[in-house]
């Protein structure tokens, strides 16, 4: 970890948001690629490029349920006047058959078949008579119905141009092709591409694993019953389902009480199967600050700079943070503090793109834009802190939700958005242009 902080307080080194931040994902590094089952990749970054081994389609084929034909014998042809036509056989999906429509005759095919030799063009069956020797039908009998149909005779309304219906071998992409590039995020359309050139495996960075864990004696789960001087958990809800949308495939411990052994152990236990660890409350400068009691002094002996440092940042909310590596394997682990506003601002600051970093991804940040503000009064910040408020965005303004106080649960539902106040405005006045973190 760096030791370098932008200014200093008279008593301790006050970090920039932008230095913290800095300081943690020089401290990350992307997991190491693994090959997964395609349904097991998903949610992940590929590794390497991946080309396209055979053609899709691999064989010209029907777009249509109809009549497979040759131009020639459709030419002219109306309701008035049909062309008539010989039906030489079925061409199902998935057939392999040699039937060969020449001339004056056609092949009733189904969609996705593949078009059979002497074949030009596919007639919809909404343009025949569906061998019924009647007018225009909406559609084919089911074959166990009625196998007849397969056979006889065909009269055919509307001409078609050649290549009507088809679709044609490689029209989708062609063998050679690349498919998807390293470093694109695989969701359903990525993994289905996959599964459709062949694909049952792929080479991708996983999912990190994040365990989020609370502190506070005072922190019982929801659904039991608050007793004198408690409250229930949120954080670890919170956080824990924050990770998740960023990502990661994230573990929520229980709230552990305000004993340092206790959360030592706890924070040992958790490492097997974690690849970044979250705390939340215990960072501040009170005595029963648990976090910082029990990791200050956790080392990371065979790695130069480990262990947890706890700093102050130029932010509100948020101040209080920590951050290094425990474990034999250098886990990294993040402190945040315990008010649910500090720490969900705290997660999206600097958690979200550690998880995005592990993940292998490029962009690891949320989108920022410029918005006017409207609000009924300017929004006002400590002179040197860069403070980010709850808002609501749309069409490039942005509304403040809930007010400036970081304890303001609530209006976390209800905003989409974190208002930037940098650390050189102590005011901001209604309609002036802002920063903005979308979170949605």
């Amino acid at each position: 970890m760096s030791a370098a902080a932008t200014r200093t307080t008279g008593q301790d080194p006050l970090w920039s948001v932008d230095d913290h931040l800095e300081d943690i994902l020089a401290g990350i590094r992307p997991l190491e690629p693994i090959e997964l089952q395609l349904l097991d990749a998903q949610g992940c970054v590929l590794v390497d490029d991946v080309t396209v081994p055979v053609s899709l389609p691999p064989f010209d084929n029907s777009s249509m349920d109809g009549y497979a034909v040759r131009v020639a014998d459709v030419a002219g042809a109306s309701e008035e006047f049909p062309a008539v036509l010989t039906v030489v056989g079925d061409v199902a999906a998935g057939s392999a058959g040699a039937m060969r429509v020449g001339p004056g005759e056609a092949a009733r095919i189904m969609t996705g078949a593949p078009l059979p030799p002497g074949a030009e063009a596919v007639v919809p069956v909404e343009w025949t008579d569906g061998g019924l020797g009647g007018g225009p039908v909406s559609g084919m009998p089911a074959r166990s119905l009625s196998p007849e149909g397969a056979s006889g005779q065909v009269r055919v309304h509307r001409p078609a141009e050649a290549r009507a219906h088809v679709r044609d071998k490689g029209s989708d992409v062609k063998a050679g092709d690349l498919a998807l590039e390293a470093g694109a995020v695989l969701g359903p359309p990525q993994i289905g591409l996959l599964a459709a050139i062949g694909r049952g495996t792929v080479r991708v960075r996983p999912r990190p694993r994040v365990v989020v864990m609370s502190t506070g004696s005072e922190l019982i789960p929801p659904d039991e019953e608050l007793a004198a001087g408690q409250i229930y958990d949120s954080n670890s809800f919170a956080l824990t389902a924050a990770a998740r949308d960023a990502g990661a495939i994230a573990y929520r411990v229980g709230a552990v009480a305000d004993d340092a052994d206790t959360l030592r152990s706890t924070v040992e236990d958790q490492l097997v199967r974690a690849d970044l660890v979250v705390t939340t409350g215990g960072v501040s400068v009170g005595a029963y600050d648990v976090v910082k009691e029990a990791l200050s002094s956790v080392g990371d002996e065979d790695e130069p700079g480990g262990g947890i440092e706890f700093r102050k940042l130029a932010m509100q909310p948020g101040k209080p943070q920590g951050f290094g590596s425990i474990g034999p394997d250098h886990t990294p682990l993040l402190a945040l503090p315990g008010n649910p506003v500090s720490s969900y601002v705290s997660f999206e600051l600097f958690v979200r793109p550690a998880i995005r970093t592990l993940m292998g991804l490029q962009e690891v940040h949320r989108p920022r834009v410029k918005a006017v503000l409207t609000a009924d009064k300017a929004l006002t910040s400590p002179e040197g802190r860069r403070q980010f408020l709850r808002g609501k965005y749309a069409d490039g303004q942005v509304t403040p939700v809930g007010g400036a106080g970081s304890h303001l649960v609530a209006a976390l539902a209800h905003a989409d958005a974190l208002i930037v106040v940098p650390e050189d405005h102590t005011s901001v006045e209604p309609g002036a242009e802002v920063e903005v973190v979308l979170l949605g």
